[in-house]
């Protein structure tokens, strides 16, 4: 549970991000940057991530979101930071798969937490068809 001085939170959310045109862009190492870098940047909106994987199409996020900010401002900062880190640090993969100057689909799925438990939604995230 969250708690600030006059609430108590467990907004726990399962979010969805697709590479634009559903392509193949991610690779392990990729996967591996973005996370290091998502939870870098969820951690300064202190927001918690419970757990992240992905495919080589799309990533995974298991969030825990205080009551003060939301979901659509966290998805904006984590999409546009990620994007500009793996086009820079990853462009002559990207350029393969990607062209222009976006990375992400410009929707997301967001989904609430509260019909499965916490430890099934976090081993479906982890038995993710990693790319190798």
């Amino acid at each position: 549970w969250l708690r600030t001085r006059s609430s108590r939170s467990k907004n726990i959310i399962h979010l969805i991000f697709v590479a634009k045109y559903r392509r193949p862009v991610f690779t392990n190492l990729m996967l591996n940057d973005c996370e290091v870098l998502m939870r870098q940047l969820a951690s300064e909106l202190n927001v918690i991530v419970h757990e992240f994987g992905g495919k080589s199409v799309h990533v995974h996020l298991m969030l825990q979101i205080p009551p003060t900010i939301s979901i659509a401002s966290v998805c904006k900062r984590l999409k546009g930071s990620s994007s500009y880190y793996l086009r820079k640090n990853y462009w002559e993969h990207v350029r393969k798969f990607l062209w222009g100057k976006a990375f992400w689909s410009p929707s997301y799925c967001c989904v609430s937490c509260g019909g499965a438990s916490i430890e099934t939604i976090c081993e479906y995230i982890e038995n993710q068809d990693r790319p190798s």
